[in-house]
């Protein structure tokens, strides 16, 4: 369609007497209006108004290591340093649970003051030291279990197990379960040192009392542990007994099954 014709520059509109003569040819006047941009404002960002400026977020927000959502309200990850803590910060935590034995660093409890966090500590070894020197560890379970099975010497709740040391980690574990699951205790972070093992078995104790297979309990775990999955925290999972648990709700929950 024929409507502009530019000659040095300049631009001739056609006028209303070409347009009748070419108005059987389907030609018909348009009108185009010449708009100033030069002082034109960028559109306000979408939900702020127009006189708000822009909100800047302070520091870097770097997750811990192995960091993840287990549940609602309910995160998982390895030991938070000072470069995660703004991270830590946005979650809006109000507790945090950690299995570690060692003294909590000076600079995350001045964190955890600062933001209203409670501190948990269930200490529970993360050392290999449990198994017999020299023995992997699939090797020293089968030992054990094999010696133990006919004296059911060692329980854990209600339940036989073949492991020496899981009475204490039983215990710690239980009293950590009754901090996980009180929603008063929401937002909440679950770590240890590196997120796999203490913290792996924590979760899957919780992931027994919303009734998940056992396949994916370990599943779930080994894909934090990777090749550092051991045998015995499966163990451990695999005979926790949360009879005596049952009775606690879990209204937060979003992964019952």
């Amino acid at each position: 369609m024929k409507l502009i014709e530019k000659t040095m520059n300049k631009t001739k509109f056609m006028t209303m007497e070409e347009e009748e003569e070419d108005r059987g040819e389907g030609f018909h006047k348009i009108e185009v209006a010449m708009i100033d941009r030069s002082n034109l404002s960028p559109p306000p960002a979408a939900g702020a108004t127009a006189t708000a400026p822009l909100r800047e977020v302070s520091g870097d927000l770097i997750p811990p290591l192995n960091f993840a959502m287990v549940d609602n309200g309910i995160f998982r990850s390895g030991f938070p340093d000072t470069a995660n803590f703004p991270f830590i910060k946005s979650l809006g935590l109000r507790s945090i649970i950690s299995l570690c034995p060692e003294p909590y660093p000076e600079n995350n409890m001045q964190f955890l003051k600062s933001n209203g966090i409670s501190l948990f500590q269930f200490g529970i070894d993360g050392s290999k030291s449990k198994c017999l020197p020299g023995l992997e560890n699939e090797v020293w379970l089968h030992i054990w279990g094999s010696k133990h099975h006919k004296e059911g010497s060692y329980t854990n709740g209600n339940s036989k197990t073949s492991e020496p040391f899981v009475d204490i980690l039983d215990h710690k574990i239980r009293e950590a379960l009754k901090v996980l699951l009180d929603e008063k205790n929401h937002p909440l972070l679950i770590h240890c040192k590196r997120g796999k093992h203490r913290t792996g078995c924590l979760v899957g104790c919780m992931r027994k009392l919303q009734k998940w297979c056992l396949t994916s309990i370990f599943d779930e775990y080994q894909r934090f542990a990777a090749a550092k999955a051991r045998v015995s925290d499966q163990r451990f999972m695999e005979l926790f007994d949360v009879s005596n648990l049952k009775h606690i709700p879990m209204s937060f929950s979003c992964t019952s099954r």
